[in-house]
């Protein structure tokens, strides 16, 4: 594998590490300002929303510029929101470094997507593709935890300073290790937007959401189900999590390498055992050691499925898959509001704190069906589906291949 695939790994890291720390800091950062746990939540919920919609624009935007230039401007943007977190005196101004720092994110693994998916051979796509995710799933072992234990031992203002130092050493090896590709030549917007005629790559989106939803419905309220229903002590929580992270490196790099050898049935089988798994969990969240296993099974399980699902984008998108990946990430995050909504709806129904484990098989299960769906459709049509003609297919053509 390039060593170009360790710059955009640094990159994933302290994204992840960005986007999920926070979660551990809420009482110390909403201490500081003087607010609400709910309202310092709107933390997370800016950056999600911040990742949906900046994901499409921010890639419109890069458009003009080779794809090296944008994942180093996206990179300086992750720095400045970061900084800004970092030094915020007010809260509104945090929610707003929040917000910048997350509009590079769905861009980022979008477009670095298509970059890692160009630096190899056709049969090690989604290898390359699991390698820059490895980043964001070690950044939940490594990053979340020590950023939570740095947050609460000398103040979350330094965790989000060392995101912001990790985006520069991101910055500083995009900038040597990434190979200037050329912007491609005759590629518009509408082009790019023309794949989302592609239903396969719509299907590929909805299975995404689906998919991810899944192992959200249930990881969204891991704390309150395992303190409350398994009996685990608070402090139990962060070691929890790392067991799930654990679980989400090992399948992010499995599924990468299956889904080179076989996408489909990667995705059938991962998708199933994700959805029986879920629905299983509503037992064995009432024995610690089962629940503990059953965590770990969940992130491997949901992160198998990341690189087959990116790259089945790319393939029914690969005339103009730029901003097809991009809002792929996007619906990633997506699938997490969906499935935390559908979660708190069920538990406040009364149902009890396994009940978003039932909706998460049932969203799972969801996404196998239009993974079956989508198989079928290609069946039918005797070829792989249809993809973006014309000039658009001048993207294809710059491919660089290692």
């Amino acid at each position: 594998m390039p060593l170009a695939l360790l710059a955009l790994a640094i990159g994933a890291f302290g994204i992840g590490t960005t986007e999920f720390v926070i979660m551990g800091l809420l009482p110390q950062v909403a201490g500081d300002y003087g607010v609400s746990i709910p309202t310092a939540g709107y933390l997370v919920t800016g950056y999600a929303l911040g990742v949906m919609f900046g994901a499409p624009l921010m890639t419109v935007l890069g458009t003009k510029v080779s794809r090296k230039r944008m994942l180093m401007a996206l990179m300086g943007l992750f720095i400045v929101g970061n900084l800004l977190s970092a030094l915020a005196p007010a809260f509104a101004v945090m929610l707003i470094g929040r917000i910048v720092a997350s509009l590079a994110h769905g861009a980022f693994f979008g477009i670095g997507s298509v970059v890692a998916a160009e630096l190899v051979a056709p049969d090690k796509k989604a290898g390359a593709i699991s390698m820059m995710f490895t980043g964001l799933t070690v950044a939940n072992v490594v990053g979340v935890p020590l950023g939570t234990l740095v947050g609460q031992s000398v103040g979350w203002r330094v965790t989000f300073a060392i995101v912001a130092a990790l985006g520069v050493i991101g910055l500083a090896g995009i900038a040597r290790l990434v190979p200037d590709m050329p912007k491609p030549e005759g590629v518009r917007l509408r082009h790019e937007l023309a794949a989302f005629k592609n239903v396969q790559v719509l299907l590929a989106m909805a299975m995404t959401v689906l998919g991810f939803g899944g192992v959200f419905a249930a990881i969204t309220y891991i704390a309150p189900m395992m303190t409350h229903v398994t009996g685990f002590a608070d402090g139990s929580v962060t070691w929890l999590l790392v067991l799930f992270g654990l679980g989400m490196v090992g399948g992010n790099l499995l599924g990468g390498k299956f889904a080179d050898r076989a996408l489909m049935p990667m995705l059938y089988v991962s998708l199933g055992a994700l959805a029986v798994v879920l629905a299983l969990f509503t037992l064995t969240a009432h024995d610690k050691l089962l629940s503990a296993v059953t965590i770990a099974l969940i992130g491997a399980l949901g992160f198998a499925t990341v690189p087959p699902l990116q790259k089945r984008v790319l393939d029914q998108a690969h005339g103009a898959p730029t901003l097809a990946s991009a809002v792929n990430i996007g619906a990633f995050n997506l699938g997490n509001a969906l499935s935390a909504w559908l979660g708190g709806l069920v538990i406040a129904a009364g149902f009890g704190y396994t009940a978003p484990n039932w909706v998460g098989a049932a969203l799972a299960a969801g996404a196998l069906l239009l993974a079956f769906l989508s198989a079928a459709l290609e069946r039918r049509a005797g070829v792989p589906s249809p993809v973006v003609t014309g000039a658009a297919s001048a993207e294809q053509r710059t491919a660089v291949h290692h």
